[in-house]
């Protein structure tokens, strides 16, 4: 089938990222047709980067606009449209699905969440003035609900030994060997200054290793000096692709994360991680994270509830940090049993077999 998807990116990675990772699971593992059209072609093409060539070139990438130029680029009957995350279609886009003689679906793709409301709403209707067909799909953990992205389904003896992808092989010279690795990928409102400051009065040896921006992020924070124990060193890495990125996550001890794709990416390496979910005014970002480690934490001993709760709300390293062993037993028996519950191919899947 043609795929049409929508994707307008909020916060510079997590959309964009989620979209690519449909449109490569589409096309890769289903033989679908998918076109993407992105107000921010330069951040969608990074994060497409390092990935084959030829799966790259039978994935359009196309600017926005794009869908307005029905001259360069005509409507071709897409049979599906994804609104991703409530992006609103361009009304001329729309107008050419209107007199086109196959009619598509139209599915708003929301973001995923693990609150128990979403299952209720999970592939209902929403009916529209113009009378196409329109639908809720709602990613998430549930059974019942629309599944996760799991492509590349990733196995963790061959990303442990893989080799260091050509473009971190710099920065991770600079690594000391038999070190505690955490990886750092979060919005600049998270107190990771102090956060850092607390981890380096343990005493251990950690190397810190810093996406691309999160160096910036830290100095604007400490005014220009930053000022760490020199138990901790600091390492700042290049933007990477998603599959490299995935690769970082699997070589760190312990991983923070944020947004929705590195979100999953963290839990399919089945380490310890923190999730820094997006900040959001009325606070409905706390009822999403506690709606998440109601079915994270479900299965585990209170006294682990406890140290992962208090991680996850940036409680200091040196209230939870000595509980590593048991967070690390925990992750991989979650990461297997997530793995379990997506095995019918998870969102992707999912999604095709509600589209038939």
């Amino acid at each position: 089938m043609r795929w049409d998807i929508f994707c307008q990116i909020v916060d510079n990675y997590g959309d964009a990222g989620v979209c690519w990772r449909l449109a490569r699971s589409l096309t890769s593992l289903h033989s679908q047709e998918v076109r993407i059209f992105c107000d921010d072609l330069q951040t969608l093409n990074l994060l497409a980067s390092g990935v084959d060539e030829q799966l790259k070139r039978s994935i359009q990438l196309l600017p926005w606009e794009a869908s307005l130029d029905h001259s360069r680029h005509p409507i071709i009957a897409p049979d599906i449209v994804i609104e991703a995350f409530g992006c609103k279609l361009p009304e001329r886009y729309i107008a050419g699905l209107l007199i086109a003689p196959k009619k598509p679906i139209i599915i708003n793709l929301e973001y995923l969440s693990a609150e128990p409301w979403v299952v209720d709403f999970h592939g209902k209707a929403s009916p529209q003035a113009h009378g196409l067909s329109k639908y809720f799909f709602f990613p998430g953990f549930q059974t019942n609900a629309g599944g996760i992205l799991l492509d590349p389904i990733p196995k963790l003896p061959e990303l442990v030994k893989a080799p260091i992808p050509q473009s971190l092989k710099q920065s991770w010279s600079q690594l000391r060997p038999n070190t505690r690795r955490i990886s750092v990928f979060c919005y600049p409102s998270a107190p990771l200054l102090k956060w850092l400051s607390d981890l380096g009065t343990l005493g251990e040896n950690v190397d810190i290793v810093l996406t691309h921006g999160q160096l910036e992020q830290l100095r604007l924070s400490a005014g220009n000096t930053i000022t760490l124990p020199d138990c901790l060193k600091l390492i700042s890495i290049p933007f990477v692709s998603q599959d490299e990125y995935d690769w970082v996550l699997w070589q760190c001890d312990f991983n923070i994360v944020r947004g929705e794709d590195s979100f999953i990416r963290a839990q399919l390496a089945g380490k310890p991680f923190i999730w820094n979910i997006y900040p959001q005014e009325d606070r409905a970002h706390e009822v999403k994270l506690s709606a998440f480690l109601d079915l994270y934490l479900k299965e585990s001993q209170p006294d682990l509830r406890i140290t992962i709760t208090a991680a996850m709300t940036w409680a200091l390293p040196s209230q939870w940090m000595h509980s590593q062993e048991p967070w690390s037993i925990h992750a991989q028996a979650w990461r297997a049993d997530l793995l379990r519950k997506q095995a019918d191919g998870g969102l992707t899947a999912r999604l095709l077999g509600f589209v038939a």
